[in-house]
């Protein structure tokens, strides 16, 4: 006769899968909202903050040390984004012509 223990399992609780996913975007959301608050960007339409969202996290991965870069077509296409949000915060071009001025091209 063998002695062996028997192994009681106990199940964990989780939470209900679309309860995580809500908490999480809720995370994400206001990540994102301290993000373009950061740079001063926080009156922009979600449209436009949704079309350069990866834009400002690398500004902000820059800002907080993680990495630099020299890459030309960075810069340029930083130049771009600055350029097109501060002409729409201004006025002088419509949300529709920063968004299709920003719109990345899938090649």
């Amino acid at each position: 006769m063998m002695n062996t223990a028997k192994k009681i399992t106990r199940k964990k609780v989780q939470k209900p899968i679309l309860l995580s996913i809500l908490h999480q975007a809720k995370r994400e959301h206001r990540k994102r909202e301290q993000m373009f608050e950061l740079i001063g960007w926080e009156n922009l339409p979600e449209e436009l903050k949704m079309e350069i969202e990866a834009d400002v996290k690398g500004y902000i991965e820059e800002l907080h040390g993680r990495y630099s870069t020299n890459c030309p077509f960075v810069q340029r296409r930083r130049e771009s984004v600055d350029f097109w949000v501060k002409s729409y915060m201004d006025g002088i071009c419509t949300l529709q012509t920063a968004l299709d001025a920003l719109k990345l091209k899938a090649k």
